[in-house]
């Protein structure tokens, strides 16, 4: 779209004042920005979990590996007490605490975060030697394929059509056949699935939407995705339940699983942070490793819409839990945060205060204004985004003891050419709330933005971080 001269000049002169409040912020926190070369992109991601017994059972993509919470608690002298996440996803913040003898406490929306926590802390304290032989039953004699019972595989809009038919009948005669089981082992079966529904699948995760491989007939775009070799169900989940018993049976138990003596304990509260958050008790953590969702458009409700369609998430579900979520899609409406909690009103007044975040959001509001936005929705979920994230930094705050560390892993992101320093201004927001931003470690690698702002507005290199708070 040929944008004319005036409203050019306009955006650059915009623009460019956003320069200078962002270089104006960054003077402020330039000794507090640190590098590490050791803390690469593959340790701050699910990366260095892709070897690691029991971490590697499932891929959740926007995990950090367990090697990063490993290497800052260390760092930072993180060793006894209670330890909070209340972004916890796949559960490893949880689940390293838990091997290092503390408590963990985790919150976590997704059903398919809380189903990877339930599947592992069932083997970790629950499971029996006569559990483990059934799972070992399961891979030798594969029973779903003598089994006459079967269960509807649920499906969404978006999943359907996402399996061949031979592959669909034998999901729906395994999830018959577990019913024979005891609750245990039904619970380890159902995660073993959900670990290889995407493997054995016609789609792909990629970023905010599934990919669909050609042979799967739905056309998505005029680029032809071929995704290579489709894994046969029968392989895929015995290889799976296989690798589980490796990692965790008792003949074998490395890494995450100790003796249960030795294990701090873990409780997962089911839901949003923003609901959650505020009924946890003052000055009780002793610290919090989390990582939230970024503000870059992914909308875990798709990405993981097979996983969250056999855990019986409806299209009601779906709805609900995309508005439940942290703000982070273009889909998300705005939330009444004062509605949840009425005391975020100095949460909310350091959002106001936030000089490059209000520059920031007044000019994607003229893109918007101007036509010029590929999505009238990103203004909303930027404003959104920090503005929650401001009420999540303050409970945090709250909860935390005073001289307690809040360790954060987040990506700054780019929109319509306006470069948003997301580690400077959750930094700034949280000095207004209680903490000092004591650094801001820098990976050494940043990423680049999309091909079509490159395009437009020319290639920025956007630092990924990990922010080191601590309460005052």
């Amino acid at each position: 779209m040929d944008v004319p001269r005036a409203v050019t000049s306009e955006r650059d002169a915009i623009l460019d004042e956003i320069t200078r409040l962002d270089q104006d912020l960054l003077a402020r926190f330039q000794d507090r920005l640190t590098a590490q070369p050791l803390l690469s992109r593959a340790l701050v991601s699910f990366q260095a979990n892709k070897n690691r017994p029991v971490y590697r059972w499932y891929k959740f993509k926007e995990a950090f590996s367990a090697s990063l919470v490993e290497h800052l608690f260390h760092e930072y002298g993180i060793r006894r007490g209670r330890i909070l996440d209340p972004f916890a996803g796949s559960g490893t913040t949880l689940f390293v605490a838990s091997a290092m003898g503390m408590d963990a406490d985790g919150i976590e929306l997704l059903p398919i975060g809380q189903q990877i926590v339930a599947a592992k802390r069932a083997i970790d304290t629950e499971f029996t030697p006569e559990d483990f032989e059934r799972l070992w039953q399961w891979c030798l004699l594969r029973p779903w394929q003598r089994s006459d019972a079967r269960v509807r595989l649920p499906e969404l809009r978006i999943t359907r059509g996402a399996y061949p038919e031979e592959t669909k009948d034998a999901i729906e005669r395994y999830l018959g056949a577990c019913l024979q089981e005891n609750s245990r082992v039904q619970t380890v079966l159902r995660f073993a699935l959900l670990c290889v529904l995407e493997s054995i699948s016609f789609t792909r995760k990629d970023g905010q939407y599934l990919r669909w491989d050609y042979r799967s007939g739905r056309r998505q775009g005029r680029k032809v995705f071929d995704k290579g070799e489709i894994a046969r169900f029968e392989q895929a989940i015995c290889d799976k339940i296989s690798e589980i018993l490796q990692d965790a049976s008792p003949s074998h138990r490395v890494g995450l699983f100790l003796p249960e003596s030795y294990l701090g304990r873990i409780r997962l509260y089911e839901g949003s942070c923003l609901k959650v958050l505020p009924g946890l008790a003052d000055n009780s953590y002793d610290a919090i490793m989390t990582s939230p969702p970024y503000c870059n458009r992914y909308d875990y409700t798709r990405t993981y819409a097979l996983e969250l369609a056999v855990l019986g998430v409806d299209e009601a579900g779906i709805a609900g839990l995309r508005q439940e979520m942290l703000s982070c899609t273009v889909e998300n409406r705005a939330k009444d945060l004062l509605a949840i909690n009425q005391g975020w009103t100095n949460a909310l007044t350091a959002a106001d205060e936030q000089t490059l975040l209000q520059a920031i959001l007044h000019y994607l509001e003229r893109q918007k204004t101007l036509g010029i936005l590929n999505n009238n929705g990103i203004p909303r979920m930027v404003r959104g985004y920090f503005y929650e994230m401001a009420c999540v930094i303050a409970e945090c705050a709250r909860v935390l003891k005073p001289g307690s560390l809040l360790l954060m892993v987040n990506d700054n992101v780019r929109y319509a050419g306006a470069s948003i320093s997301v580690d400077l201004i959750l930094s700034d927001i949280a000095e207004k709330l209680g903490f000092v931003a004591e650094s801001i470690i820098v990976l050494p690698n940043g990423k680049g933005n999309s091909s079509q702002q490159m395009g437009e507005y020319g290639r920025a290199i956007l630092r990924k971080c990990i922010y080191v708070w601590r309460k005052r």
